[in-house]
């Protein structure tokens, strides 16, 4: 009688081995064909997250208003913060744009492919749809908040700069961080669902962890580039405080490594997206 073999292991050979090939520019027009399905996602959120409150869309400004309030009467006070010429409300505000769509972006994009599952196993198209959903929505509170900024300025009588024309090239790149971040945090938390949990914390902290209520200012000056390559929101919001209250160009020590972590992580978090992209259905 033949004896078993037991040497050899229970896989595939590697000809029959399944290979997920990501094809950017395949999956990019497929990405654009889907954007009315993206555009009914979003309204869908938005509407369900202020359907039956009193304020409405107005819940979009509550927590940066509050945040700026807290801001000037607190850390004004207790910490020295220089603003220049600029009033401190306009320094903390603006700097509370782009990082109020980062975090709305995560809280409302990290986890839609986990809350989005009967919709995900019903619907075919791609997978990506659904955070960028959730951005799109973080991004009409970003609207509603940069029309609040124009109002700060009328009432404190505080003229833009003529800078302003660079803040179509910084929108660009805290876009690209964005997207790059809910693409690779949304994918991953399908399977380790330990980050959904540790979402509030990880905002929490990197409010803290970002120069929004004090400036690049307070961090040694040899550890700025470093410091905007780790967290691109600090070359983003340090260069919309130049061209927008200061009249300067973007600081480029700073805006350069933020540009290209940004570059790097939607790439990147694009790819690894697309790779995971096969096995979401089954495990969420």
């Amino acid at each position: 009688m033949t004896a078993l073999r037991t040497d050899v292991a229970d896989v595939p050979p590697p000809d029959l081995r399944f290979r997920r090939h990501v094809r950017p520019l395949s999956s990019l027009r497929d990405l654009w064909r889907s954007r009315e399905l993206v555009q009914v996602l979003a309204e869908r959120e938005f509407q369900a997250r202020y359907k039956q409150t009193v304020l409405g869309v107005g819940w979009a400004l509550v927590t940066p208003v509050l945040l700026v309030i807290v801001f000037s009467i607190f850390v004004k006070r207790v910490a020295t913060v220089d603003t220049g010429d600029a009033p401190y409300v306009l320094f903390a505000y603006l700097a509370l744009i782009p990082w109020g769509f980062f975090s709305s972006s995560m809280t409302r994009g990290g986890g839609i492919l986990v809350m989005e599952t009967s919709v995900l196993n019903k619907v075919r198209c791609p997978r990506e749809i659904f955070p960028m959903a959730g951005i799109a929505s973080a991004g009409i509170d970003m609207v509603v908040s940069t029309f609040v900024f124009g109002g700060l300025l009328l009432i404190t009588g505080y003229e833009p700069k003529v800078t302003v024309v660079w803040v179509p090239l910084i929108l660009l790149v805290q876009v690209m961080f964005v997207v790059g971040s809910v693409l690779l945090f949304s994918v991953l938390a399908v399977y380790v669902r330990d980050l959904l949990q540790a979402l509030p914390l990880l905002l929490q902290l990197g409010l803290f962890a970002t120069p929004v209520a004090y400036g690049v200012e307070a961090v040694s000056q040899d550890s700025w580039r470093l410091y905007a390559l780790i967290n691109p929101l600090v070359g983003v919001i340090e260069s919309y405080r130049e061209v927008v209250l200061y009249g300067h160009a973007p600081p480029w020590e700073l805006f350069l490594p933020s540009s290209l972590t940004s570059v790097v992580l939607l790439i990147g978090g694009y790819i690894v997206f697309k790779k995971l992209e096969g096995g979401i259905a089954d495990v969420a």
